[in-house]
């Protein structure tokens, strides 16, 4: 599915990076200058590329296709990652390119599995870009990693800006300053950085608002009211890591253009429950608050997890899964979607004037969940007919066609 999903991307990816206003200056929007910036990476110089940069962003790819077609593809995506160097020319960052087959001892020694995708080195972690491959979520990603990967908050105005970050799974401690229990925390937050997002306060009034006791940790799932306490204090690296493991996939989850792949490969049993809404519409903005309401209700069920899309974040996209899923999203739609064909199941909602409540969605999720309504049925039914049809052409009696003599049937 990630291939699929790729695939359709690149027809929008020229428009993007060439994209550029007539506006006053200032406003303007990047365009290629055509210098090049990114590295051929081999086994002679990729030590000295480590060495150089604080960020090093690799491009694993397969050998260069003699197809013209593929060889544009290619292309296209080389000249994401030369406006993404262009745009972060300043920051300490270098990009390079790794052929899977001619630089295979490379790409083994570096650690670089999957063909296709973008691998940043920091320090002494490896991390995967599992977003879409245009340059501005790939420079928002890159400016993320190179931030610090715990925020501290110090003041009723960051814990505000803290609160109303509901669609992101956050953690939050509370410690006396940057002693041995913080730097626990720090070092497990390493290893989510920049998917998941880490906070600290060493500050007494932060933490009696948020009701966390020194060197306690809580636990934020998206769209849910109120936290988790991880359990046991003080905590060590391991204990974080495990308890962020264990609840990373959350019951309700938006899709984003940063994450997309990563919420796409951690499917439930090769399914996703899938919620496509607009914030911004007034019918979007009601079934997504019905979708937080059944996810705050089930959210100690571990077999539940909605994927929720707004359209409007996926302009490329939008009409390839109308396409595909049959489906109008200018109005609510949730269904059951299969990851590796894209069959899927949608709940009928065309004849109903009011969205579905709570309560019925929720019976519509558990014959999901339940296997009573799954992605199959239709492929069993098509079956069938095919079935009927051979047994009808090997000249057997169809039982459908043994009354057609009875004039008194029609």
């Amino acid at each position: 599915m990630k291939h699929i999903l790729l695939a359709v991307l690149w027809s929008g990816l020229s428009l993007r990076l060439v994209l550029h206003s007539r506006a006053e200056e200032g406003l303007e929007f990047p365009n290629f200058d055509g210098k090049d910036r990114v590295l051929d990476i081999n086994d002679r110089n990729y030590k000295k590329a480590l060495k150089r940069y604080d960020l090093l962003c690799l491009f694993f790819h397969e050998p260069v296709p003699n197809n013209k077609g593929l060889q544009k593809r290619f292309q296209m995506t080389e000249l994401v990652l030369e406006l993404t160097a262009q745009v972060l020319e300043n920051k300490d960052i270098g990009f390079g390119m790794v052929d899977s087959q001619k630089d295979a001892k490379v790409a083994n020694k570096l650690g670089l599995q999957e063909v296709g995708s973008v691998y940043v080195f920091k320090d002494d972690r490896v991390i995967e870009f599992d977003g879409e491959l245009s340059a501005d979520t790939l420079v928002e990603f890159l400016l993320d990693v190179l931030e610090d990967p715990v925020e501290i908050i110090n003041n009723a105005m960051e814990l505000r800006a803290f609160e109303r970050m509901e669609e992101d799974i956050r953690l939050i401690g509370y410690f006396r300053g940057e002693d041995l229990h913080y730097k626990a925390f720090q070092e497990a937050s390493e290893r989510f950085q920049p998917y998941i997002k880490f906070f600290a306060t060493f500050d007494k009034s932060v933490a009696k608002h948020l009701s966390l006791k020194m060197n306690e940790v809580n636990f934020y799932e998206p769209f849910m009211e109120e936290p988790a306490i991880l359990p046991g204090r003080p905590l060590s690296e391991l204990d974080i890591v495990e308890f962020v493991h264990q609840h990373r996939r959350a019951t309700l989850r938006k899709l984003r253009a940063e994450n997309m792949f990563e919420i796409w490969e951690d499917d439930m049993d090769g399914i996703h429950i899938v919620a496509f809404a607009e914030e911004e519409d007034p019918d979007g903005y009601e079934f997504l608050e019905i979708l937080k309401d059944v996810a705050r209700d089930n959210t100690n069920n571990p077999e539940l997890s909605i994927v929720w899309i707004d359209p409007d974040d996926f302009p490329l996209l939008t009409t390839y899964w109308e396409k595909t899923f049959k489906l109008d999203l200018f109005r609510p739609q949730i269904g059951v979607v299969n990851v590796t064909d894209a069959d899927s199941v949608w709940l009928d909602m065309s004849n109903d004037e009011d969205l579905p409540t709570a309560e019925e969605l929720e019976d519509w999720i558990e014959d999901v969940l339940s296997g009573r309504v799954n992605t199959e049925d239709d492929d069993e039914f098509t079956d069938e007919q095919e079935d009927e049809f051979y047994v009808s052409e090997e000249g057997d009696v169809n039982p459908d066609d043994e009354n057609d003599g009875d004039d008194g049937d029609y």
